[in-house]
């Protein structure tokens, strides 16, 4: 995997301001530390060092979610989206990133009780903190897959659609298995043995010139960068289809790739240690790849209003 920085940029929000990131601190006995009782959301801002400027990829789309995350919940934050909106742009230009950023909101269950409720005495909080981040996956070598043992988590048990904290343990059990075994990433299937997602990215395959993905129904996160890689291959003119897609499937296929916040566009050259197609970038995968890549850094005027330019 491609290397990761960790290292925090210097303001966080925090209990209703901004502040060091160093003070922006739980008690180890906060209810969401100890039975994952948050939700989170992630935004990718990228740099544009000759405009100086960040555009923030789909802010709108994300904070939408993110408070839809809480609503499966039952549960609710004192801000509105706008606010969430404007928070995240005020605490940009408050740290001033000459990179490419991610941004990760967070709302959790701050109280200090020893029970896993979601009842009024847990009020939900919000924060949000800001990380320099290049490649999650690699975007240029190509990743390497398995099938995971583990199964996706079904929507009647942690729902899928929701970025729920607590959730992602599965995400962490299949990661793990896949490193353990010499692959860069994991291919989730469901309870109902069809094939759902990467550990924390969506999938797509391509048989015969038409572009597949699962559809919502198959214990998938509804990804923001899925949503929008299916409006761009309709406007490439690539066929697309949403269903369902057996482990078989990916066998057969002649690409294969990832996409989300983390991944962007990330092509895979093997699944359980068959290639797929040549084991190289793919026709639409590349097609795809180059114009995603276009259309975050604010380059494609067709696409203007999923970015939010923000000046550094």
């Amino acid at each position: 995997m491609a290397h990761i920085k960790n290292d925090s940029l210097p303001f966080a929000f925090f209990e209703g301001k901004i502040v060091p990131i160093a003070k922006a601190q739980i008690n180890i006995q906060t209810n969401a530390l100890q039975y994952g009782t948050g939700v989170f959301g992630g935004v990718r801002g990228y740099y544009n060092k000759n405009g100086k400027f960040i555009s923030l990829f789909r802010l709108d789309d994300h904070m939408t979610r993110f408070l839809n995350s809480l609503k499966v919940l039952g549960e609710s934050i004192e801000y509105s989206k706008k606010e969430l909106i404007d928070i995240t742009i005020k605490l940009l230009k408050r740290n001033a990133p000459t990179t490419d950023t991610y941004v990760r909101p967070f709302a959790y269950a701050g109280s200090l009780s020893l029970t896993p409720n979601l009842e009024r005495d847990n009020p939900f909080y919000f924060a949000q903190y800001m990380i320099p981040l290049g490649d999650y996956l690699p975007t240029d070598r190509g990743v390497t897959t398995c099938v995971s043992s583990w199964r996706r988590i079904s929507d009647n048990a942690i729902p899928s659609r929701a970025k729920i904290t607590g959730g992602y343990i599965n995400s962490a059990l299949a990661k793990k298995e896949a490193n353990s075994n010499g692959f860069d990433e994991a291919i989730f299937l469901n309870e109902a043995g069809h094939v759902a997602e990467g550990s924390a990215m969506n999938i797509f395959i391509v048989r015969d010139g038409v572009l597949i993905t699962p559809s919502k129904t198959e214990d998938i996160l509804e990804g923001i960068t899925r949503r929008s890689i299916l409006r761009l291959a309709q406007d490439l003119g690539i066929s697309v289809e949403e269903r369902v897609i057996d482990r078989s499937e990916l066998y057969v296929a002649d690409e294969a790739f990832f996409c989300g916040t983390g991944a962007q566009v990330a092509w895979i050259t093997s699944i359980d240690r068959r290639k797929v197609g040549s084991g190289k970038r793919g026709k639409i995968a590349g097609a795809i790849q180059d114009l995603f890549f276009r259309v975050v850094r604010g380059e494609e005027e067709k696409y203007a209003s999923w970015c939010t330019k923000i000046n550094i």
